[in-house]
């Protein structure tokens, strides 16, 4: 019996070598898996955006493929990828070469025969783009873990660039009454799509993608629950539909908006309906066509440096938010106007300072509605 036992046991363990032996051949085999072969297959396998697989694949072409691509993804650690980004946060084409990516860095050159030649000036990429090249790095190697072709994930050990504080810049109540009126002085139509900008903080996807179906005008009430992205209709940016409420005279500058496009498309020819987008350019008088958000974006800029302002489309959204603020509105319900989630974490992190302001408004106001306080002077105080 003991023999037996004996003679099993080694049958046993030579099974088990075996299978250890198939186990780290295939990782072995797979340790030579290049990163930019991981990259493929992550985004093959991973569900993004169309918008944001366009923005993903140029990050990759045009920077981490040449220099970190050929790279084996066992190779790489905290130290490569710092390095890397530290490339990047210093000359975003690397005219340099740095001592890990010698070999697979190319240096930006010029002729300085060659006639209109220019004197390369390094110019840093942005903090933000580095962090979602880090971010693509971090989930390739993510699913590298999963896969078995590495043990462990180095991004995210790796120091990247840090998170810019956000400087929101809404031009003031004077600036802002300048752009409406001069918006409806070019024309009604543009006037009161600044407008609804103005009053309800819609990102410009969502401004552009707004149905007439999408507005209550019996509760006063607009609906943000599309988004018009590169030439077609998607979810909102946080995948969330939100009602806002409606003043009365945006109310009404809507219903005027709602005639208008009604007789300018029956005196076409059409028939108007409810689903009819909102706002549109003069290349769609049917309103069958949104605006484009790159159009709508540029014709305001215009606007507002033939005023004189310093200023872009966006800022009419932190305008939205910071007026609300100002004027004591709670975080919680400008954070739902907006469209932020997280329950006003991102709404205070962007307007930190005017969520302080305000409280410091609220402070004022407790501290005038307490009954006030008659003082004893020095000389009463002894007599008692």
């Amino acid at each position: 019996m003991q023999g037996i036992d004996k003679a099993a046991h080694r049958k046993a363990d030579r099974a088990m070598t075996r299978l250890l032996a198939q186990v780290d051949g295939q990782r072995a085999a797979t340790s030579v898996v290049t990163l930019g072969y991981a990259i493929d297959e992550w985004l093959r396998t991973s569900e993004h955006e169309e918008s944001t697989r366009k923005t993903y694949l140029g990050y990759i072409d045009r920077s981490i493929k040449p220099v970190l691509g050929g790279l084996a993804v066992s190779k790489i650690d905290a130290r490569a990828l710092e390095s890397f980004y530290t490339e990047l946060r210093r000359c975003r084409t690397r005219c340099d070469r740095n001592p890990f990516i010698e070999k697979h860095a190319t240096r930006a050159e010029h002729d300085c025969g060659t006639a209109g030649c220019r004197v390369h000036v390094c110019k840093p990429m942005a903090a933000s783009t580095v962090r979602q090249m880090h971010a693509i790095i971090s989930g390739t190697l993510t699913a590298a873990v999963r896969w078995d072709w590495i043990t462990a994930n180095p991004a995210r050990i790796a120091r990247r660039p840090k998170q810019k504080t956000p400087e929101p810049d809404p031009p003031t109540s004077t600036e802002a009454a300048r752009l409406v009126d001069a918006a409806f002085e070019m024309d009604e139509d543009w006037g009161i799509l600044v407008w609804v900008a103005m009053t309800t903080g819609p990102r410009r996807g969502e401004l552009c993608g707004l149905r007439f179906s999408h507005i209550d005008f019996d509760a006063e009430i607009i609906d943000y629950r599309r988004n018009w992205v590169a030439g077609r209709e998607k979810d909102t940016k946080t995948h969330q539909r939100r009602r806002i409420a409606l003043d009365s005279e945006t109310v009404v500058l809507l219903k005027e908006h709602r005639d208008r496009v009604k007789a300018r498309i029956e005196e076409l020819g059409g028939e108007f309906t409810e689903d009819l987008f909102v706002f549109t350019g003069v290349r769609s008088p049917d309103h069958h066509v949104p605006y484009s958000p790159n159009a709508v974006s540029q014709r305001y800029k215009d606007m507002a440096t033939r005023l004189g302002i310093d200023t872009h489309l966006h800022a009419l959204r932190h305008y939205s938010a910071t007026e609300l603020l100002t004027a004591g509105v709670d975080l919680r319900t400008v954070a739902g106007r907006l469209g932020h989630g997280g329950g006003g974490s991102t709404t205070l992190r962007v307007y930190a300072a005017w969520v302080a302001a305000a409280d410091r408004k609220a402070a004022e106001l407790l501290g005038s509605r307490m009954p006030k306080r008659v003082r004893k002077s020095a000389g009463d105080s002894k007599a008692s």
